[in-house]
């Protein structure tokens, strides 16, 4: 049956159903815009973290890693580990999303540097959308095509989940993002780490399988490919990028409070940072159990370890568990590509005082030519690390322009623009002239860029002070004091169901005066205002999501050494 049991098929169908009920049931939901894409800010904590696992992790990071870590051992668990030490800054960024009230990035680079950067960044983001979208669906046909023996073809697979992804997504939004991705999330846990205890029965056990491999197959650095030089580099341009990354306005701002943001954002990332670990081991076990695949085919280790391995029924529930991680993450890019281009460009330049039915109605339509353009980036696209690489770099051209628009009251248009001019610039004459390594690029333009920036904005006239007046005010409004900002006549692009959620302060006290600043806006200012009691929340939470970095990379240290 194409490759598969019947047992296996029914596992598949059985999920479907179920994810296809979810995604019905709550469309009624949907009765605006605001609903569509940002589920009208209503997410609990433990929707926020499912959400956040469901939206950052993607069948094709599994299998990149996989295939990574099959040709270079352990090491190749950077691929996605790119962002581990970028974590603990998701709990002081997500609050940032959330209290400008903003729905898109592209409003957030609107209303901070003016519209045409507004719809430059709505250009970027619908090429991530469209790439990540494509990359997610190549990684998983690869590996389906592998389980099933080349029986259903890597071009049916993307079809096929196209087709059963629109048929409950296009109608619920972020809504049906919020709640399907409680489901979704405890099947990416199950894919992560399913086939480990197999591949080491197979092998003899790890101890047997270790002396059938070069020692640096269990090292977290590689002779090539992925040496200190490439990890440093990676990880700083991580970590500019990363706050640029379009689905992220969703992901860390739907909640109902800065903590259930906070929360979501950061430990959903948590979750993901270990599964990965499960992947990685997945690859450097193949590369032990069935050795000679090459660089050109390494990504089908994963789907080869599933055929092999596993017995009917699980490979039927891997194979659910892999179309959960494409349904999860392609849900809220969708989403979030509709929202960048009914926001930032249909009611910029075509209908600007189009009704909220009519808004609804554009950002579905915009949803299914995101997935359309997915699809043919899919069918188009070589290699999945290479489409990882390429992200990494077009995100982090943006991510300056949004760390010195929010720490640099002086940041302007100008400086954006000349320092985009510099970092592609710099990038396209290093990768395609000079040839290049990509952490010699990065070394390059990240710099330049950042100093471009600083230069041509003091060199320019300052934004208005009006607009950056609004821009900061909403900054230092913490959510649940709207009554602060609709005082001052300062528009609420999307107020939601914002509460505070504290219980430390009465409605007389100023929450960032009781631990509720935030460190990377006042940056610039901490000398004269810092202090334990007033960025309570940041400091302490920091602390601690620095303390799981420290926990999980000590695992897989240790993993290296049994």
């Amino acid at each position: 049956m194409l490759g598969l049991s019947l047992f296996d098929w029914v596992v598949i169908l059985l999920y479907a159903g179920v994810i296809i009920w979810i995604g019905w049931r709550v469309k009624n939901k949907v009765a605006t815009s605001g609903d569509y894409f940002m589920g009208n800010r209503r997410g609990n904590k433990i929707m926020m973290i499912m959400n956040a696992l469901g939206a950052g992790t993607h069948t094709d990071q599994a299998i990149a890693v996989s295939g990574a870590t099959y040709g270079i051992g352990l090491a190749g668990i950077w691929y996605q580990w790119v962002y581990l030490f970028s974590t603990p800054f998701y709990w002081l960024l997500a609050p940032i999303y959330r209290r400008v009230r903003y729905i898109t990035i592209g409003d957030f680079f609107e209303e901070r540097y003016g519209s045409k950067l507004g719809s430059a960044y709505a250009v970027m983001g619908l090429t991530y959308f469209t790439l990540e979208v494509g990359l997610i669906l190549k990684g998983t046909g690869l590996a389906i095509n592998a389980i099933t023996g080349g029986q259903i073809s890597a071009e049916m697979v993307i079809i096929i989940l196209t087709v059963f992804f629109l048929a409950y997504s296009v109608l619920g939004g972020l809504i049906s993002a919020l709640f399907i991705n409680l489901l979704q999330g405890s099947f990416i846990i199950v894919l992560s780490f399913m086939l480990i205890p197999f591949a080491l029965a197979a092998g003899g056990g790890l101890a047997e399988m270790k002396t059938k491999v070069p020692e640096y197959m269990f090292s977290l650095v590689a002779p090539h490919e992925v040496t200190w030089m490439f990890l440093i580099m990676i990880v700083i341009n991580g970590l500019v990028g990363v706050v640029v990354l379009p689905h992220h306005m969703g992901v860390g701002g739907a909640g109902k409070t800065e903590l259930n943001c906070r929360s979501g954002f950061t430990f959903g990332n948590f979750v993901k940072r270990f599964a990965t670990l499960g992947w990685a081991y997945i690859g450097v076990l193949a590369a032990v159990l069935y050795p000679g695949l090459t660089a050109a085919n390494r990504e089908q280790a994963f789907g080869m370890a599933v055929t092999n391995l596993l017995p009917h029924g699980l490979i039927g529930l891997m194979i659910a568990a892999m179309a959960a991680m494409v349904l999860a993450a392609s849900h809220n890019y969708m989403v979030g590509g509709s929202a960048l281009f009914t926001r930032n460009f249909y009611k910029k330049f075509l209908k600007p005082n189009s009704s909220e039915v009519h808004d609804l109605r554009v950002a579905r339509i915009a949803s299914l030519v995101v997935v359309v353009g997915g699809v043919i980036m899919a069918l188009s696209l070589s290699s999945v690390v290479q489409g990882i690489k390429y992200v990494w770099q077009f995100t982090a051209f943006f991510g300056i322009a949004f760390w010195m628009g929010i720490i640099w009251r002086r940041s302007n248009r100008y400086g954006v623009w000349a320092s985009l001019a510099t970092t592609i610039g710099t990038s396209l004459v290093t990768n395609f002239i000079f040839h290049w390594p990509l952490e010699y690029q990065i070394a390059l333009y990240l710099p330049a860029g950042i100093l471009v920036l600083i230069l041509v904005s003091r060199l320019t006239k300052q934004e208005p002070e009006v607009q950056l007046n609004k821009f900061y005010t909403l900054l230092h409004t913490p959510v649940g004091e709207e009554h602060k900002l609709k005082q001052q006549g300062i528009p609420i692009m999307l107020e939601g169901e914002s509460f505070s959620g504290s219980d430390k302060t009465t409605p007389e006290q100023d929450l960032e005066e009781n631990g509720h600043s935030l460190l990377i806006v006042d940056l610039l200012s901490l000398k004269s205002k810092f202090s334990i009691k007033r960025y309570r929340v940041d400091v302490m939470g920091f602390v601690k999501a620095f303390g799981f970095v420290l926990i999980i990379l000590g695992i897989a240290i240790l993993t290296t050494y049994l």
